[in-house]
C-alpha cells in the first residue's frame, strides 16, 4: 500500500535506536524526509550511517530535548533545511524509575522533563507549521498509564498526560485539519528495555514470565509492528482518523491475563 509519505517531512524524536529507529527506518522506506531529534551522539552515528547506506534523505539534529530553546531551535532548523513540517512524532522518553517511596519531589519534576514537556513544547513550536501543511501529530505511550508498573510514578505519570494531551490537541487543532494520535506499546524488546531486563538476577525467567502473559502468541511486539501503525496514522491513507489512542501489543493491556 502506497502510504502517500514520499517527500513529507517528519519529525522523529529519539529516531536513532528502539522503536524511533524503527519509524524512522520505515518513513525513509515510504520516501520521506525524516529529521532525527536526539541528544545521543552514538545513536546519531549509527543511524545516520544506516541511512546513508539506505541512500535516505534525513538530517540528525543534536537536541536536548528536555531544554524548551533546543526545542525551538530544532524546529526553526528543520524550517530552515526543508521549508516544511508535515508529521510530528514525539517518541523520545525513558521508563527512569522514580517512584513515589524510591524517589524525591525533584526527581519526580526531573522525570517530567525528560518524559512530557518536549511533547508540549515542539508541538507548540511546530504547530504553525503543521497549520500549513494540514499535518499531524503521533504521541508514542505506554500501557503504564493503563496499567501502572509500581515504582516509576513520573513515567506513569508522563504517559497519562500524553494520553490526555492527544485527546486535547484532537479537539483543539480540528479547526486547522491537524490530526493527532497516540500509539501505545507495551512489551517491545529495544536496547533500553535489555538493559533492564539484565538487572534482574535471572534475566531468561523473567522474560519467560512476561511473554507468557502476552496474550497474542506470547512474544514481544517488534518494534516495526509499532512502526507499521505509526507511520499508517501519519499518513493520508488514515485522513480521517483523529483522538485515537491504539494499542498495539498483542492484547497485554486489556485482554484477561488468564488467555
Amino acid at each position: 500500500m502506497d502510504l502517500k509519505l514520499k517527500n513529507k517531512v517528519i519529525i522523529v524524536t529519539g529516531g536513532g535506536a528502539g522503536i524511533g529507529e524503527a519509524i524512522t527506518l520505515g518513513a525513509v522506506s515510504e520516501g520521506a524526509k525524516v529529521v532525527i531529534l536526539g541528544r545521543s551522539d552514538i545513536a546519531g552515528i549509527e543511524i545516520e550511517q544506516k541511512l546513508k547506506n539506505l541512500k535516505a534523505e534525513f538530517q540528525f539534529i543534536k537536541t536536548e530535548l528536555s531544554d524548551v530553546l533546543d526545542c525551538k531551535n530544532a524546529i526553526e532548523k528543520t524550517i530552515s533545511i526543508y521549508g516544511q513540517i508535515d508529521v510530528l512524532i514525539n517518541n523520545a522518553g525513558v521508563n527512569d524509575g522514580v517512584g513515589l517511596e524510591h524517589g524525591s519531589p525533584e526527581k519526580f519534576i526531573e522525570s517530567m522533563h525528560k518524559n512530557l514537556f518536549h511533547y508540549y513544547n515542539l508541538a507548540h513550536f511546530a504547530l504553525p507549521y503543521l497549520k500549513k501543511t494540514k499535518g499531524n501529530i503521533i504521541n508514542i505511550g505506554s500501557k503504564t498509564a493503563v496499567t501502572g508498573q509500581g515504582g516509576t510514578s513520573g513515567y506513569a505519570a508522563s504517559k497519562g498526560a500524553q494520553n490526555a494531551l492527544t485527546r486535547e490537541w484532537a479537539v483543539e487543532l480540528l479547526p486547522f485539519g491537524i490530526r493527532v494520535n497516540s500509539v501505545i506499546p507495551a512489551e517491545v524488546y529495544t536496547p533500553l528495555y535489555d538493559r533492564w531486563i539484565k538487572t534482574f538476577a535471572n534475566p531468561e525467567e523473567k522474560l519467560k514470565k512476561i511473554t507468557s502473559k502476552i496474550p497474542l502468541e506470547n512474544r514481544f511486539t517488534t518494534a516495526e509492528e509499532i512502526a507499521n501503525t505509526v507511520l499508517f496514522l501519519a499518513s493520508e491513507v488514515s485522513a480521517h482518523t483523529t483522538g485515537q489512542i491504539l494499542y498495539v501489543d498483542g492484547g497485554y493491556t486489556h485482554l484477561d491475563r488468564a488467555l
